[in-house]
């Protein structure tokens, strides 16, 4: 038997590792977002930063586990078997659902996660052991009070409440003030310039920005020191105490000596706000790394020492030897810390899930409008609204005089905004210092605040003050925060549920439940791994978000509506050739699977039309106003083929799931027929949209009525077979239901080919 802990401890350690590349994964958006989004330096360079910031943090940490040790349960009264049960349940649980977030692409909190899965996994063993009768030593039987640790859960909670609204509301505020100050023109090299276009003098704009950087270098480096370093070896109690007892003067010394520095800087023509945001960013992957790293290698760590203590002094016995180790607070040796930190970086350097993570939040926060992630819900229609008649309200009692002034240092058309760039720096130095002096106030409160929620909510409480939540962008960025909330909510939730039947049924299936958790979990690490690389579409995209040449962006723009109606021809064809195969075999599997795979396609396609929609407004107006009639023409033809698909699929897919009656043989081989030819069409402008040569557009259009024309001797045919005796009216109704919706299909594909046809040419208005 112990050879069987001896496998669940070495698994614990092997998916310690993997819950670090995936929390990181998670849990990059915290400091990367800010930096990525104003552009202040390469994403090589930014990430560099980060790497160094997360490696000295997790060196320097003093691991403590008394989260996993005794933070949720009382371990006294948990044996040895108990606790093995609880903590491989919360790796499996942890894993699975940090997997699912990140693939999403929602920003989640580790700490939740991991405090609500030992939370719920304790409270599985607890009421075994209740419902038992198991009682202390002195014949005292145990309760919940006893068995677990309620005050820490109920503390978290009220940390999600607070540091979703207080980061919100102060974001928004600190945020407006800050652009009444600098507007929107503030320049890297000291100057700014006022909306009339008067340029302000050096002097004073280098004081303006100099009180402004010395103010954020000093809320960065009190953050260090109160939530970055807390935790570190060298913080000794003398040292906490020391700086407890001067924090007062130690503000006030950072502010003069930043202040100065920092107006010296901007005098030399110097991007001030460039080291603001990147000695935030720095700060901010150091204290995640110093401070949540117990998150991810707490319960592995506190699993190997359980299982050390057992060994030594368990003598065989894992139901009735008790953790009265684990009561103690412990330190994680140096060079646990030194290999995680290593993890941890290469997990920021080549995830692609941490990049999946990083534009969600960048892009519910970017100052223009663009590729909206989500769609609009009632709630969210109704809080614009709302909000709306309330701005209304307002602007109609404040004085005129006072609301022009307003809307002069928010006028962004005079915008400085660095190339590709989501945001500027001003916002993205309030994103940083604000969210670390929040964080920073509530460690020193004692308040569990997550990193990731006063970074996500501050971010979006700034673009809120930004007015980048314009009438066209507000219902789905208002969807997008809601979603992002709602998550985080669900996860305590899920992570508590899932906790509890993974460690039920490890308690009562033994061996055999523990070694199919482990099995499972390596599937959905595997499956994890494999990580979706960025298609040419987005990469297309990208290169006309970064080109100002219109006859450049008008010939990358036709390449990418080529490339992506030929992929969608791709997808009806491979499609409807399956859902053929399908119907005349009477295959179920690949229906069911054909309905998923459509919706998905639809969704993508109506993601890349807005897209393209965005990118045509870079174009001259007239050049639009002459080939948009012919876009929309390819682009709704290509949606009506999904459609087509749709209604194909959907009757098909009941009638073979309910094992109605099949098609009738003497069809099988008129159908092989059609469907070829069908498919040798679309095969032909596949290849035609690949290439660009539209010379034999008019040809494919006539082989499609020539097609079409036999598929209506096949549909009279069929309806002529109606009058048989032991015809089998319901199948045969399908089947006409299926030549005219290929008809259709075809007709589709004439227009979406005349469309395309007339869209490519010369960028001539």
């Amino acid at each position: 038997m112990e050879i069987v802990y001896i496998c669940i401890v070495a698994f614990l350690i092997i998916l310690a590792v993997f819950d670090l590349v995936v929390g990181v994964s998670n849990d990059a958006v915290n400091f990367l977002n800010s930096a990525i989004g104003a552009k202040v330096a390469k994403y090589r360079t930014i990430v560099l930063i980060s790497a160094i910031g997360v490696f000295t943090g997790a060196a320097m940490s003093n691991g403590m586990m008394d989260v996993a040790r005794h933070g949720i349960m009382t371990p006294e009264y948990f044996s040895f078997y108990d606790v093995m049960c609880v903590f491989l349940a919360v790796m499996v649980t942890d894993v699975i659902l940090l997997d699912i977030f990140n693939t999403l692409g929602m920003p989640t909190s580790t700490t939740v996660s991991m405090v609500f899965e030992l939370l719920g996994g304790a409270f599985a063993i607890a009421l075994i052991k209740i419902i038992g009768g198991v009682a202390k030593t002195d014949g005292t039987l145990l309760t919940m009070g006893d068995l677990l640790n309620g005050e820490k859960a109920i503390s978290v909670v009220l940390g999600i409440f607070l540091s979703v609204a207080i980061a919100f509301v102060f974001g928004t505020i600190v945020q407006w003030f800050a652009r009444l100050v600098f507007t929107f023109t503030y320049r890297v090299n000291g100057r700014t310039t006022s909306c009339d276009g008067k340029v302000q003098g050096l002097t004073g704009s280098s004081i303006k920005i100099g009180v402004f950087g010395g103010i954020c270098f000093t809320g960065i480096v009190w953050f260090l020191l109160i939530k970055g370093l807390k935790g570190s070896s060298f913080m000794t109690s003398e040292v906490k105490q020391f700086v407890n007892d001067n924090t007062w003067q130690i503000i006030g010394a950072c502010l003069l000596v930043f202040s100065f520095v920092m107006t010296l800087i901007s005098a030399l023509k110097k991007p001030v706000l460039k080291f603001v945001v990147l000695f935030g960013t720095f700060a901010l992957a150091m204290a995640f790394a110093g401070n949540d790293l117990v998150n991810f290698v707490g319960v592995p760590l506190t699993g190997l020492e359980a299982y050390q203590d057992y060994a030594a002094n368990g003598s065989g016995n894992p139901e009735g030897f008790m953790m009265k180790s684990l009561m103690n607070s412990a330190q994680t040796p140096a060079v646990y810390l030194l290999f995680a930190g290593v993890i941890m970086v290469l997990s920021l350097v080549f995830s692609k899930k941490a990049q999946n993570v990083v534009k969600t939040s960048i892009d519910l926060s970017r100052q223009d409008e663009g590729d909206e992630m989500f769609g609009s819900t009632s709630i969210a229609r109704a809080l614009v609204r709302s909000c709306s008649r309330t701005a209304s309200a307002v602007a109609g009692i404040v004085p005129d005089s006072v609301r022009m002034w307003v809307d002069s240092r928010f006028n962004s058309d005079s915008m400085v905004l660095a190339e590709g760039a989501a945001f500027d720096q001003i916002r993205a130095s309030v994103n940083l210092v604000l969210a670390g002096l929040l964080v920073a106030i509530g460690t020193s409160m004692k308040l569990p605040l997550s990193t990731t929620y006063v970074t996500f909510m501050v971010a979006m409480g700034t673009s809120l003050a930004d007015r980048a939540w314009g009438r066209e962008s507000a219902v789905f960025r208002i969807t997008g925060v809601l979603s992002v909330i709602g998550g985080w909510f669900i996860t305590a939730g899920v992570a508590f549920i899932a906790s509890y039947l993974i460690t039920n049924g490890l308690y009562f299936g033994g061996c055999f439940a523990m070694v199919c958790a482990i099995v499972i979990a390596i599937v959905v690490l595997i499956k994890s791994g494999k990580d979706k690389r960025s298609s040419d579409s987005d990469s297309l995209l990208g290169s006309i978000a970064r080109t100002s040449d219109k006859v450049e962006i008008w010939h990358l723009l036709c390449e990418h509506i080529r490339n992506g109606n030929a992929q969608r021809l791709r997808f009806v064809m491979e499609t409807y050739r399956s859902t053929l195969d399908s119907f005349m075999n009477e295959k179920y599997r690949p229906l069911k699977r054909s309905s998923f795979l459509i919706d998905e396609e639809r969704a993508e396609l109506k993601r890349q039309r807005k897209r393209e929609i965005l990118a045509m407004r870079r174009l001259d107006p007239l050049v639009v106003l002459q080939r948009n009639t012919w876009y929309f023409l390819g682009i709704n033809s290509c949606k009506q083929m999904l459609y087509c698909m749709k209604r194909i699929n959907e009757p098909l897919k009941e009638h073979i799931g309910n094992n109605f009656a099949p098609l009738p043989v003497e069809f099988h081989e008129r159908f092989s027929h059609m469907g070829s030819d069908v498919i040798q069409l679309f095969n032909k402008t596949f290849a035609m949209l690949q290439s660009g040569d539209f010379t034999d557009a008019e040809k494919i259009r006539e082989d499609c009525i020539v097609v079409q024309r036999r598929i209506s001797i096949d549909r009279k045919r069929v309806l002529d077979s109606l009058n048989e005796i032991d015809s089998n009216i319901k199948t045969k109704f399908l089947t006409i239901h299926f030549l005219q919706e290929s008809q259709e299909l075809l007709s589709c594909l004439r227009h979406m080919i005349r469309g395309m046809n007339h869209f490519a040419g010369d960028y001539s208005a």
